[in-house]
């Protein structure tokens, strides 16, 4: 099945507020979903007979922030972080790519972590995903069973994949450059 016609079957469900008004278009279209319907969406695309998104790929975390003046003339976006799921039929044989985009700190206060409900009640898998991305970029997946870092110590400080991320000369001792 092709992303528009999955789309149409989501939009009927759920309205273009829910899922956007249209497909994103790009090598590898994909479905913007608003960050309070991604759990309602995941378990309708995960149940559905016609569409039966059973698997969960991979779930990643993106920083969209540019600092090059040139390429935010280009790109035309204010900064913010998207969670991309990358969803698969394993009966159905297709796949959806669907995207959530919230501010890169809530409130626009540095420190106050971008919030997303966690999907990880509908893919299992998501909770390892989810681990990996608030470790890495700093989402509060909001419903999360175990919420703590996966990659880092327990006591580092910030989030490694954020552009603007300054990684330590030092820590507890030991030089980093």
């Amino acid at each position: 099945m092709e992303v528009q016609a999955m789309h149409a079957i989501l939009l009927e469900k759920f309205g273009a507020e829910a899922v956007g008004a249209e497909v994103h278009k790009a090598i590898d279209p994909w479905i913007q979903v608003n960050a309070s319907s991604i759990v309602a969406v995941g378990t309708f695309v995960r149940d559905d007979a016609r569409l039966k998104l059973d698997h969960l790929n991979d779930l990643c975390g993106v920083d969209y922030l540019e600092t090059d003046p040139k390429k935010v003339e280009k790109f035309g976006h204010t900064p913010h972080i998207e969670v991309v799921y990358q969803l698969t039929s394993t009966s159905l044989k297709h796949r959806l790519k669907l995207k959530v985009s919230v501010p890169r700190w809530t409130n626009n206060e540095p420190g106050n972590l971008p919030v997303v409900p966690s999907v990880s009640s509908v893919w299992g898998i998501a909770n390892w995903h989810e681990r990996e991305a608030y470790d890495m970029f700093g989402i509060d997946f909001v419903g999360h069973p175990n919420l703590r870092r996966i990659l880092c110590p327990e006591d580092w400080t910030g989030y490694p994949l954020r552009k603007d991320y300054e990684f330590p000369l030092e820590y507890h001792g030991v030089r980093g450059r």
